[in-house]
């Protein structure tokens, strides 16, 4: 019995793993099979995937190229043939951009925005809070200009023309709609309608570079008139007549003052502008794995930095008690010389030490074990290129200067402190570039032990938790215990100092750029006033190469401030 019993049993484990056998062999061909397809299928798609998005990008990229040429082009004329092209027409020609760009971008809110699965991801370095602080800043700065502007425009009433109304009304109503899409939809990741978005945001960022070209050459013939004239004629290409005199009234002179001093605020909001929607035009159809998108940022404290915040914040009252000297003589009468030698010997002492500056945090960071960070990052790439772009508008100026001073070989004191100004300022230049892109490129430091230092710690915590306080350890124990906490105090205490370190040097350049972003912004301009560039190139050369680096210079100095603070916050 026990025999057949065994034999029966055998037979039937013959037929289940027959079963299971045959079973297995079917679900592995068919998950072959399955795989297969999937793969071939997949493969396919992420194919095309990335093939419409480079369609997508290079279509709505040659959209904006047309449209930024097409302005160019109009701007260009109204300025060198004021007859055929005026800027009533420049004016109507933005008015249309920004009523389609408009229309996009309230299409974008109420709709796009809204749709199920629009925006799975947000770009976490998207955005930040010192650029959302800057855009809304100038945004309120630009608002006020234009609400001057309007009023300027109807105290003179009287020879002009009242169609021109309607171009700052525009503009108001474009910045404060193109600002709340910014301030809320900086970081998305958008996931439908994907070439609809990208030209809505190629179309409206070639509207915001328009109004910065018509911003820069504006600006440049204000300041070529008012230096000329001395503020007693206003002439602006457009109007029906070829002089507007100013009636002297005092809310007349306070409309005028104000739109003067608010001015340089329209082209840096403009340039940030066109920044995050290009940001935003990048990460259309972009997909953030789930390690990238969460990551825990460190915050702003000011702890334990003392040393770099005393020397800064005494570098910015010095150059403010400057800054307010050249203006009360500005507004009576042109700078003396003794002003502008008191300027230039401010910028010679101050641009070597913030070179030094940067030079040992560039050290420093050589010095560091933070890993770089190799993750494909949009807005870390644009930084980087506004970085090194906006550089080049002071650096052309300087290098344009140091022409002009060397082939005339001038004896007199203010030209020399006049060159050493233009090549200290290029070599601060490039240093601070170099620092700031090497911290940017630098993983976050943790402000808590390392992972292995991390485990130690919870092996000893659950070591202290199970065993008896008054346990006595072996004498090996305690001195392997020793030397380990001491192993940890000396590598943690260095890390420490190079943190401390980058820290001081990152908050006083900080400090420092910020005098010299408030200097040019609200209308310290000394290379109007030296006379020697001038008489080189020619007034009108000069004035195009001054006002066309200048913006940028001023974009350089707050977009420094904004990487600064990253490098001060990743330390």
């Amino acid at each position: 019995m026990a025999g057949k019993e065994a034999t029966r049993q055998r037979h039937l484990n013959q037929d289940t793993d027959g079963q299971e056998s045959t079973s297995v062999q079917a679900e592995a061909w068919k998950i072959r099979y399955e795989t297969c397809w999937l793969h071939r299928r997949c493969s396919s798609l992420l194919h095309k995937d990335k093939q419409a998005r480079k369609a997508g990008q290079l279509f709505s990229g040659l959209l904006a190229m047309n449209v930024v040429f097409l302005g160019c082009a109009l701007i260009s004329s109204m300025i060198f043939n004021r007859v055929a092209i005026t800027l009533r027409d420049v004016g109507i020609f933005l008015s249309i951009l920004k009523l389609l760009s408009l229309c996009w971008i309230i299409y974008y809110l109420l709709c796009t925005s809204r749709k199920p699965h629009a925006v799975l991801y947000r770009d976490s370095h998207a955005g930040p809070v010192w650029v959302q602080g800057s855009l809304v800043l100038f945004g309120a700065c630009t608002i006020l200009l234009h609400v001057f502007r309007i009023g300027y425009i109807i105290s003179h009433i009287h020879c002009k023309s009242p169609l021109e109304i309607l171009f700052p009304c525009t503009e108001i109503i474009f910045i404060c709609i193109q600002t709340y899409l910014l301030w809320h939809h900086s970081k998305d990741c958008t996931q439908v309608q994907h070439n609809l978005t990208r030209c809505g945001l190629m179309l409206t960022m070639a509207t915001d570079l328009l109004l910065w070209l018509l911003a820069v050459t504006n600006d440049s013939v204000h300041r070529e008139i008012e230096s000329a004239l001395k503020g007693l004629v206003q002439n602006f290409p457009g109007n029906e007549s070829s002089s507007c005199t100013c009636p002297n009234t005092t809310a007349c002179l306070i409309l005028q003052k104000g739109y003067v001093l608010l001015y340089p605020f329209n082209p840096e909001y403009c340039l940030i502008g066109s920044s995050m929607l290009y940001v935003m035009w990048k990460n259309v159809g972009r997909r953030i794995p789930p390690h990238h998108a969460i990551h825990a940022k460190p915050k702003f404290k000011l702890r334990g930095v003392i040393y770099g915040l005393v020397l800064g914040i005494s570098t910015l009252f010095i150059g403010i008690c400057i800054f307010m000297t050249y203006q009360i003589q500005a507004t009576s009468s042109a700078p003396s010389q003794e002003t502008l030698m008191l300027y230039y010997s401010y910028y010679i002492a101050l641009l070597p030490m913030m070179t030094v500056g940067a030079l040992a945090g560039t050290v420093i960071h050589g010095l560091e074990e933070r890993e770089l960070d190799t993750l494909k990052n949009p807005t870390r790439s644009l930084d980087v290129i506004l970085l090194m772009g906006a550089a080049l508008g002071q650096i052309g100026i300087s290098y344009f200067s140091i022409v002009a001073i060397v082939a005339t070989n001038p004896g007199d004191l203010l030209d020399r402190l006049s060159l050493t100004y233009a090549v200290s300022l290029i070599i601060q230049h490039i240093t601070q570039n170099i620092f700031i892109i090497e911290g940017l490129h630098r993983q976050p430091l943790e402000t808590t032990p390392p992972p292995g230092n991390k485990e130690t710690e919870a092996k000893e915590g659950e070591k202290h938790e199970n065993c008896d306080p008054r346990r006595v350890y072996p004498l090996e124990i305690r001195q392997e215990l020793r030397r380990v906490s001491h192993t940890y105090r000396h590598t943690y205490g260095r890390l420490n100092w190079k943190r401390k370190a980058l820290k001081e040097i990152s908050i006083f350049l900080v400090l420092c750029n910020i005098i010299l972003w408030i200097m040019p912004t609200f209308g310290m301009h000394p290379a109007f006033e030296n006379g020697l560039e001038k008489s080189f190139y020619g007034y009108s050369t000069w004035f195009a190469i001054v006002n066309f680096g200048l913006p940028l210079g001023v974009f350089y100095r707050m977009h420094s401030i904004g990487g600064l603070l990253e490098v001060y916050v990743s330390s």
